[in-house]
């Protein structure tokens, strides 16, 4: 339903930035030409160098022409579009240059202000401290804080400390984009409003949980960010826990925005504690060394310009996670991410539990349990694997493994991007699919253990080859308790 009325004024710090230009103005191109942003919004970049507003649409068109899909940006819809967007010079680390930004937005002083800070998190708390100098956070002032915030518990509280001096809770919305994947939100319509499930969702009948995000890519240019970070902080303590908390969830007692966070905070505080034992059993780190991905030879992670070869950033890592509840007691959660792996994919498999014995022609055992496998990316899916008799005649009655598809038809409409989902829920003051400050900090509260033992050489940082399926003792933690990794 088109909401032509959300008339807003967007302001995006680091308008210049990958994230920008890749995926927050494609977004709001969607919007606007969607009908979801309002005929005279705007949209200001903010940049530290100086750049005039020709140069400004010249850049955004390229990126727009590179990033959207086929077909998708027509000269009508770039000419309606275009005319929303603007540009300033404001260097975030210099106050006195937010003046012509405060310049511009004070033409519409009583507007609804969305602050995207697409920036380096050391630049949170001032950019926001500038702002309230500039009388620039208004009642209408929204704030959007991209990922990571911190990269422990007590960084995150500084950086939270600061930007709450000047937005309040429910002004601040910290993103997380795999939140708004349509598959990612259909994991509640799965759960809570199908009886064939909701009966089943426990310790009784699911086995074990895996969530695995795998990337084909490497550094693509992140060394700076990724050196600091590596795939425990930049995947698993955000995205990973993520939806681990919304197959996990109870039941909310409605969609409200506090009633479901309040059930995802009970999960990160449910999950069981690591002990320097526990770290050295349940967890592996590894980094890429040169190897090849399809037909391509590709670099190792120390090959990479730039790198340290002192350097000890995990490029993959695999946690076997628990949740100490009654739903959940003796269900394992593993999870698993890394670079330079032979695909990309990310997906959540529920693996029930085997039927206690068969009547069928394999005798003993079912050939496999059923599962439940939801795909995010490349393609969104959902699929439910079952066995089914295998046609013929023979007097034996064998079975073999079916997949139920529920996918959308092919003549959908356009599937929309995660970003759009989240930039249109900023504007309509809807934070259900954003995290709350006890989210954010219940979860760095589990990992800190973790990387704690990791820097201290609790476990050894082992390697594997660029194009494989990661390191051998990550298969050897799933194994060691009788399960394997999903693979199609």
């Amino acid at each position: 339903m088109s909401e032509i009325n959300n008339i807003c004024d967007i302001v995006i710090f680091g308008g210049h930035g990958d994230l920008s230009l890749r995926k927050l103005i494609p977004a709001l191109y969607h919007l606007f030409n969607d009908g979801y942003l309002g005929h005279g919004s705007r949209v200001i970049a903010t940049t530290r160098q100086v750049i005039s507003l020709e140069a400004h649409l010249g850049l955004v068109r390229e990126k727009l022409q590179a990033f959207l899909k086929p077909g998708e940006f027509t000269e009508p819809r770039w000419a309606l579009f275009s005319s929303q967007l603007e540009v300033v010079q404001v260097d975030l680390s210099d106050e006195e240059s937010f003046g012509p930004l405060a310049d511009m937005l004070n033409v519409y002083p009583e507007r609804d202000r969305i602050n995207y800070l697409s920036t380096a998190p050391s630049f949170f708390g001032s950019t926001c401290k500038a702002m309230h100098r500039w009388g620039l956070v208004t009642p209408q002032s929204r704030v959007v804080l991209e990922k990571p915030l911190g990269q422990n518990l007590a960084t995150s509280k500084k950086i939270n400390d600061e930007v709450a001096l000047y937005f309040d809770e429910d002004k601040t919305y910290r993103i997380d984009h795999y939140l708004g994947k349509e598959t990612v939100q259909n994991i509640m319509a799965l759960r809570f409003s199908n009886m064939m499930f909701m009966p089943l969702w426990n310790n009784q009948n699911i086995d074990h949980v895996q969530i695995t995000a795998s990337e084909s890519v490497g550094l693509e240019g992140r060394l700076a960010y990724y050196d600091d970070f590596g795939a425990m902080r930049d995947m698993i303590q955000n995205h990973l826990l993520q939806m681990l908390c919304l197959v996990a969830m109870e039941p909310p007692c409605s969609l409200e925005a506090n009633s479901v966070r309040d059930e995802k905070v009970k999960v990160l505080r449910s999950l069981r504690q690591f002990t320097p034992e526990d770290v050295r059993e349940k967890t592996v780190r590894a980094r890429y060394t040169s190897g090849a991905i399809g037909t391509e030879a590709v670099k190792g992670y120390l090959e990479e310009d730039g790198v340290d070869p002192d350097n000890m950033t995990e490029t993959f890592a695999a946690i076997r996670v628990d949740v100490d509840n009654w739903r959940w007691n003796g269900v394992p959660f593993y999870l698993r991410s890394g670079k330079r792996l032979p695909k990309r994919y990310t997906e959540i498999v529920i693996v029930f539990k085997e039927v206690p014995y068969t009547i069928f022609a394999n005798k003993g055992r079912c050939i496999s349990a059923n599962s439940l496998v939801i795909s995010l990316q490349p393609s969104e899916s959902i699929k439910m694997k079952i066995m089914t008799k295998i046609p013929g005649l023979s007097e034996a009655m064998h079975l073999h493994e079916m997949k139920l598809e529920l996918n959308m038809p092919e003549n959908a409409p356009r599937t929309h991007e995660a970003y759009e989902r989240l930039l249109l829920d900023v504007i309509r003051a809807n934070p259900t699919l954003f995290m709350r400050r006890d989210e954010v900090e219940a979860a760095w509260r589990w990992a800190d253990p973790i990387l704690e033992a990791w820097a201290a050489g609790e476990v050894k940082l082992k390697n594997y080859s660029a194009g494989s399926d990661g390191p051998a003792n990550a298969i050897t933690m799933i194994e060691r308790d009788g399960r394997s990794w999903h693979e199609e």
